[in-house]
Parts: structure tokens; C-alpha cells; sequence
């Protein structure tokens, strides 16, 4: 994929998480990512993102390449009470410093504790042990105290690796500070999303203008389910000279891919689509079979959706789809579940039965059995409905039972989309 380069110049960090949990996926790192972009908006770019075991030697050399990499090198996990928490030791022994009670910190377990009506046992006091050669970093969160080191111009932070603590550190004293030691340059971004066309189409039609675009802008193309996002990063130590140049190729690039334009902010579908009801004053419900439930998760996880959302009937069986839906018997016998006229109908009754303004249903065979000559697995019907129109799409999708179920369900909330928008422009 082409890529341009940033010309300014940017202060480069290191995330390094620490713990075997992390390693045998028992726990998934959320931590880097909320990391990142709490980075990225203070004007630091993260250059790498680093998963070690809780293991003396592994922790040791992740330091030692990443501190050849980037300037600030950020640490979380390994600081509990347990035995398998080396990661106090191992930067003390790194930096060559001693461990001490720190009574700012001994202070603050004895009163966590002290809340919570607690004993506290030798390996809690041991957590107000710290490095003597770095500075310490209070938890009002936990009873585990951060560390800031400094070694040869690099700045090392380690934190817990308790979301909720290691986010309190960030925030309150790790950014904060970082912006008093270093001059960040701004970065921003522009995202939109489009749907129907693949990445590579997608690049094929703007090759010329990305292969122009200045060096400081960056573009990058995240596909997923039908959809491509695209996102223009710009750096420069110049903000306003960064918001013009990134709003002047925003521009250019919306007029390329109007056609294919879902939304020109970094938006799910669910919250598109939401989006458009709040501003409609308009609701809707969902009749689901194959999806099972799916479009109604993916909804409901956008905080606000029972404002402009009913709810949905699973109706996977044909006795369901009969006696809570209304669909015919006769075409659930002469045309099948999976079918144009089943999804229609289930789409038309959900809207009255919930007394909303429009309704979505899908029906499919999600594999891996089930198939036939006729209606293969990964074959799908769609209807997305108002008071006065109802549209309907086919798809023979080719992947796994999650990913079809997946795949029906976001185009399905597209149908629904269009829908909305056609009647608007009245299409």
C-alpha cells in the first residue's frame, strides 16, 4: 500500500506489557490501546507495542530494544503482591538501584486497607518498596505505586497494570509531565468510512491523489466487514497549518469516494444509523433468524440506543416466525425461512407489532451445514422496511458460521442505511 513519510520530526514511544496472562490470551491487552490514543492526542507517536512474559531475562530485553527505538518507554503490569510480579525487582537490578520504603506510598496502603477494614499482610508493605533511583508516582487507585526512571535521555514509566490505576497515572501525573520534558509536535487525524467497495478498488481509485499528498499527512486503510475506514494522520509543529492541509485533502478525498461514503467521521454503522434516527426523531426494531440476536448486540452496545431502539424477536425457528411474526405458513412451505418474501414479512410485522418507524430482518443459512444446491451455505436474505417501502437484498457469503453471522449482520444495518437516506433524498 503506498505510504508517505512524516517530515516533522516526532518523539517516538514504547509500550511494554508485562504478564504471562497476557501472552496465553486469558487476559486482552486494553491497556495499550486506550494508551495510544491518550498518547497520540498529547502529540506523542507510538512507535511500538510489546507483549513479554513475567520473566526476568524477556523484561530486560524488551528495555534494551526499546529504549534503541523510542525516547519514552511506557511499562505496565508485574507490580502486584504475588510472586509471579517481578517487574519491581527487575527494574531496580536494571537501573541499579536499591529497594526502600517509600512512606507516601506506605501511607497509602495503610489507609486502603484501613477503608476496607482489612489486616494487612508483609507482601502488602512490600508494595511501598520502591527503586531508591526513581521517582515515585502515588496511586490513590491501589496500593501499587508507579515509577518514573530516567537513563542516557530516556524516560522508562512503569505503572500497574490495573486499567483503572495505570489510567489515573496517565492522566494525572505521566502526560502531564512528559509535556514538561519534551516539545510534542500536534498530531490529528480525519477518518471516514465506506462501504461496498474493497480495499483494493478503494486504492486503485485514489492512487493519485494519495501518491500527492504532502509529506506531513499519512493515510491508512482499516477494512473490516464490508467496510474500509480511511484515515489521514497529520504531524507538524505548526497547528494551524495542520488543520488547513488536513481539512483541504479531507475534501479531495470525500469527493473521490462520495459514492461509497458512509460517514465522514470515525463512526460504527450502529452509530450512523442511530445518529440518523435521533436527528429523524424516528425509531426502529429488528426481526433476526440467522444473525441470532447479533444486530440487536452491535446496537445496543451504543450508549443512548433505547432512544431510537425497540428491541428484536430472535425468531429462529419457523414455529417463531409463524406465531410471533405473522409470516404465512404457505410461504414458509412453498418459498422457505431463508427467502425474499420470508424476510419481508418478518421486517413488515416487527414494525407494527413494535409500532416503529422501521425494521430490519434477516434470514440465512450460516453454515457450516445446512446448505443445499439451491441455497448453498453463506446464502442470505435481508429486509429493511418503512411505512411505505420495503427493500430487500441477497448475498452468498463465503466464510465461517461467526463471520457470515457477522458479515449478514453489518449488511444488514447498511440496507437499513440506505434505506434512510433514500427516503430522504427521496430517491
Amino acid at each position: 500500500m503506498p505510504d508517505s513519510t512524516f517530515e516533522t520530526h516526532t518523539v517516538n514511544a514504547s509500550i511494554i506489557t508485562i504478564g504471562d496472562e497476557l501472552l496465553i490470551g486469558q487476559v486482552v491487552d486494553t491497556n495499550s490501546a486506550w494508551m495510544a490514543r491518550e498518547l497520540n492526542k498529547a502529540g506523542i507517536w507510538l512507535n511500538r507495542r510489546v507483549a513479554v512474559g513475567d520473566k526476568k531475562q524477556e523484561i530486560i530485553q524488551a528495555l534494551e530494544e526499546e529504549s534503541r527505538e523510542s525516547m519514552i518507554i511506557l511499562i505496565t503490569g508485574g507490580l502486584g503482591p504475588t510472586a509471579d510480579d517481578i517487574t519491581k525487582p527487575v527494574l531496580c537490578e536494571y537501573f541499579g538501584g536499591s529497594m526502600v520504603i517509600n512512606e507516601a506510598a506506605m501511607e497509602n496502603v495503610k489507609n486502603i486497607f484501613a477503608r476496607q477494614n482489612r489486616p494487612m499482610l508483609e507482601r502488602n508493605i512490600q508494595q511501598a518498596e520502591v527503586p531508591d533511583n526513581c521517582t515515585v508516582i502515588q496511586n490513590p487507585r491501589g496500593t501499587a505505586p508507579g515509577m518514573w526512571f530516567e537513563k542516557d535521555g530516556r524516560i522508562y514509566v512503569s505503572m500497574p497494570g490495573v486499567p483503572h490505576e495505570m489510567k489515573g497515572m496517565m492522566t494525572d501525573y505521566v502526560i502531564p509531565h512528559l509535556q514538561q520534558y519534551f516539545t510534542f509536535p500536534f498530531i490529528d487525524h480525519r477518518t471516514l468510512v465506506t462501504f461496498g467497495i474493497g480495499e483494493s478498488f478503494l486504492a486503485e481509485t485514489i492512487k493519485e491523489w494519495e501518491a500527492r499528498l504532502p509529506g506531513r499527512l499519512k493515510l491508512a486503510y482499516l477494512p473490516n466487514y464490508g467496510m474500509v475506514r480511511l484515515r489521514i494522520t497529520g504531524i507538524d509543529n505548526d497547528s494551524n497549518r495542520l488543520q488547513q492541509s488536513l481539512n483541504d485533502e479531507f475534501e479531495k478525498l470525500k469527493a473521490l469516494v462520495a459514492g461509497w461514503l458512509v460517514v465522514d467521521e470515525d463512526q460504527t454503522l450502529p452509530q450512523v444509523i442511530g445518529s440518523m434516527l435521533l436527528q429523524r426523531e424516528k425509531t426502529m426494531a429488528t426481526a433476526e433468524s440467522c444473525t441470532g440476536g447479533f444486530i440487536a448486540h452491535l446496537i445496543t452496545s451504543v450508549a443512548g440506543s433505547s432512544n431510537w431502539y425497540k428491541g428484536t424477536v430472535v425468531s429462529y425457528a419457523n414455529e417463531a416466525k409463524e406465531n410471533i411474526l405473522g409470516v404465512q405458513k404457505s410461504t414458509l412451505e412453498t418459498q422457505g425461512a431463508v427467502s425474499e418474501a420470508t424476510v419481508e414479512q418478518m421486517a413488515q410485522n416487527i414494525r407494527h407489532k413494535m409500532n416503529t418507524d422501521y425494521a430490519l430482518a434477516t434470514s440465512g443459512i450460516m453454515g457450516p451445514e445446512g446448505g443445499t444446491a439451491q441455497k448453498p451455505v453463506g446464502t442470505v436474505w435481508i429486509a429493511a422496511c418503512n411505512a411505505g417501502r420495503t427493500l430487500t437484498a441477497q448475498f452468498h457469503f463465503r466464510y465461517d458460521r461467526q463471520r457470515n453471522i457477522e458479515m449478514t449482520s453489518y449488511y444488514a444495518l447498511n440496507l437499513l442505511r440506505k434505506l434512510i437516506v433514500s427516503e430522504n433524498s427521496g430517491e
